[in-house]
């Protein structure tokens, strides 16, 4: 899972281009780029690369190179950094990425690893005899809440069980794949029992913040509260007022009692 290489030069296509309306959209993705940062538009073109041929090869990668002006090995380094990038054929249907880090292990990941074994193939990035499916694990797909999930190409399928699992394969094999997301019935995140905060529906009406936050304004006082409210004090009475305040709150100063002066004859001065 770790070591990511190329495939064998014996399944490596001898070139590439981007075809039909790719050619247009890969110009108009460089023009989005300062002159001297067009590599910033690397990833993009990797995966519309991927996405055209189902896969990432040495041959695309050595045209989004030259096209980017990139050393190859620049290229290279980010298509085997992200397992998005997959580096050699892969099942034309579904391409399983089972995600094995602790949270989904822990909520039985080890349960759709081999159910991949024993559907697909025995080993990862390996074929299945009628060349639809194929599968491999990968660190953490970013739903640790759902776990366990599994990826396929950009969708991802969440809170899975063996049997959730067998049944999103036998969706992909007859062409109706599950929607994406959670496949125990919840929403996002959510609990699964669902939502236990936050659940009045007024919370995400607008006008409820606005009423909250609002402050009434004097038009918008009724006319007997500003009737019955008193004249404010003349500013000079309330000054005053104040100031008298703060001096009744003052700590009395202490006074310092200084020491008698002795005589030479250690006495005390007259």
């Amino acid at each position: 899972m770790s070591v990511r290489r190329l495939a064998p030069d014996a399944v490596q296509p001898a070139s590439f281009e981007f075809r039909g309306e790719n050619v247009a959209w890969v110009e108009a993705l460089i023009a989005k780029y300062p002159p001297g940062k067009q590599a910033s538009a690397v990833i993009p073109m990797m995966m519309r690369a991927q996405e055209q041929d189902g896969w990432v090869t040495k041959a695309a990668i050595e045209w989004i190179a030259a096209k980017l002006g990139m050393a190859k090995i620049r290229v290279l380094e980010v298509a085997t950094f992200y397992t998005q990038f997959l580096l050699a054929p892969v099942g034309s249907v579904a391409h399983v990425q089972v995600c094995g880090t602790t949270p989904c292990m822990l909520r039985g990941s080890d349960e759709i690893l081999s159910i991949c074994k024993s559907r697909i193939h025995l080993d990862p990035f390996h074929v299945s005899d009628d060349g639809k499916f194929s599968w491999e694990e990968v660190e953490c797909l970013g739903a640790c809440v759902n776990a366990p999930m599994v990826a396929v190409f950009k969708d991802t399928y969440e809170d899975l069980t063996p049997d959730s699992f067998n049944a999103l394969l036998d969706g992909f094999a007859s062409g109706n794949p599950p929607k994406p997301g959670p496949q125990n019935g919840r929403h996002g995140a959510l609990p699964e029992g669902g939502a236990t905060t936050l659940t009045d529906p007024e919370l995400y009406k607008g006008a409820y913040l606005v009423n909250l936050l609002k402050q009434p304004t004097v038009a918008e006082t009724p006319a007997a509260a500003v009737a019955e409210a008193p004249a404010p004090a003349p500013v000079a009475a309330e000054a005053a007022t104040r100031a008298a305040a703060e001096t009744q709150t003052k700590p009395a100063a202490k006074r310092v009692r200084k020491p008698k002066e002795s005589g030479s004859d250690g006495g005390a001065a007259e």
